[in-house]
């Protein structure tokens, strides 16, 4: 039986599975779902025995618990170590979901007519991670698993990975591995395979302005004390000059200009600029002068406000002036930048630029290096091939705007490599209300997954 037959022949469970995963409100930024954290972690336990993986656990963290697994058909030969989180983002703004986040719901899209599932971490990142499982469970009941596989998915990539890297440090004989397959990135559209090469590293913070020690009446007030709320904002919008460049002293001094050579071939990649104008409702793009929309996403860096609060934002008006006003900032870095250095940048410039009629405090909350994968070497190679068998055309090598920390500690901690194999697409609206992955990404990526197993043992040999 081939993968592709497996599929076809087990359509209807693989979707019920599925669902059942994504039922599990897996929210590690908030404690009030320590509860499914734990539920969802056992879930992914009992697949992988389900699956084969007979030698799996729970791994307890300071955080969120890990699951580990692994099936050694033979220690002389090549072993894949899967990575993947069954962490989510909050489904908020809640209002904004056409169906509950939680509660999965399968109808067709334009982009996707015969289907997509509708749920908070359908796509990012359970329904990608199931792939891998129900590849495994293909190859391990047909006896055609070529080499050993290990299974690490953690609870906790969507706040940092913290509890991960200090596990990988304490269990690198345990993770011994030669390669890690990681499915957490997307395909420019189903019929452009591609194949990420590049992640953005990032730095991601907190700041708090303070100015008079209570919220005071704006009538008796206004004009005479600091806002911290027109504060920040100034603050803010100083981040950044008139051609969108940040303006964090230092923030460029390890930024690698990429070739006119390299920025030629990754404008290979189909794009309409129109299309994606439209996609996103807005009548024209922004971002640093020079570049184009896919160099803006991918070799540049960029900031953005993630949230901004303060004062009285409830029903109707209330005249006040606030003591205090909030923002979170991220920072998407490309290789080389290293995160915790921009984050002191970021700290040390920022309290700088505050006038003295307000205090300021940055809270550092989590980051990671970016990466760049080569092209060259046999782990890319085979995943290239196999999406060309599935596909029927050759993968286009990306660079992705988004950060997977983690991915740049593997390889210093443990020394290994990581193929970024994703079946998602950019539209499918992950951290957004109304996540979906389409059913086709869900069925390739299970057709697709033993094939690079498949050609990676080949090419190791």
């Amino acid at each position: 039986m081939t993968s592709k037959q497996f599929v076809t022949d087990h359509k209807e469970r693989l979707v019920a599975e599925l669902t059942s995963f994504l039922k599990l409100k897996s929210v590690s930024a908030d404690p009030a779902y320590l509860s499914e954290m734990r539920l969802t972690a056992a879930f992914v336990l009992k697949s992988l025995q389900d699956a084969g993986v007979s030698t799996s656990e729970i791994c307890d963290t300071a955080g969120h618990p890990i699951v580990y697994g692994e099936y050694i058909k033979d220690v002389s030969l090549p072993t894949v170590l899967v990575y993947g989180h069954y962490d989510v983002q909050p489904a908020d703004p809640i209002e904004l979901w056409d169906s509950d986040p939680f509660d999965p719901v399968i109808k067709p899209t334009e982009i996707h007519p015969e289907g997509a599932i509708f749920a908070r971490g359908a796509c990012d990142d359970k329904g990608q991670v199931y792939m891998h499982i129900k590849a495994v469970e293909y190859m391990i009941a047909n006896d055609t698993l070529p080499c050993n596989v290990k299974f690490m998915i953690e609870g906790e990539e969507e706040v940092g990975s913290t509890n991960l890297a200090i596990f990988i440090k304490e269990n690198s004989a345990k993770l011994k591995a030669d390669i890690i397959l990681v499915s957490d990135t997307s395909i420019i559209a189903n019929d452009i395979p591609s194949i990420t090469v590049g992640l953005r590293g990032l730095s991601y913070v907190e700041v708090e302005v303070t100015g008079p020690n209570r919220d005071l009446h704006s009538g008796v007030y206004g004009g005479t004390v600091a806002n911290p709320i027109n504060v920040l904002t100034k603050m803010i919008a100083s981040l950044t000059d008139e051609n969108e460049r940040i303006t964090l002293p230092g923030f460029y001094d390890n930024v690698k200009d990429v070739s006119e050579e390299d920025r030629a071939e990754m404008d290979k990649a189909p794009f309409d600029l129109d299309a994606y104008k439209q996609d996103l409702g807005i009548a024209a793009v922004s971002g640093e002068l020079g570049y184009t929309t896919n160099e803006r996403t991918s070799i540049r860096p960029a900031l953005d406000v993630n949230g901004i609060w303060g004062g009285y934002t409830g029903e109707g008006a209330k005249t006040v002036l606030p003591s205090k006003a909030y923002a979170k900032i991220s920072m998407r870095l490309v290789p080389n930048q290293d995160w915790k250095t921009i984050t002191d940048l970021f700290v040390k410039h920022f309290e700088a630029i505050a006038p003295k009629s307000v205090s300021v405090k940055v809270t550092p909350h989590h980051g990671g290096q970016g990466s760049v994968v080569e092209t060259n070497f046999d782990a890319y190679q085979a995943a290239a091939k196999a999406m060309e068998e599935t596909f029927g055309t050759k993968p286009i090598p990306t660079r992705s705007g988004g950060s997977i920390p983690i991915i740049a500690l593997f390889e210093e901690v443990l020394g290994l490599k990581s193929v970024l194999f994703g079946f998602g697409l950019n539209s499918d609206l992950i951290h957004s209300p109304n996540e979906h992955y389409g059913l086709f990404n869900y069925f390739k990526g299970i057709e697709t997954i033993p094939l690079f197993y498949k050609y990676y043992t080949e090419l190791k040999k």
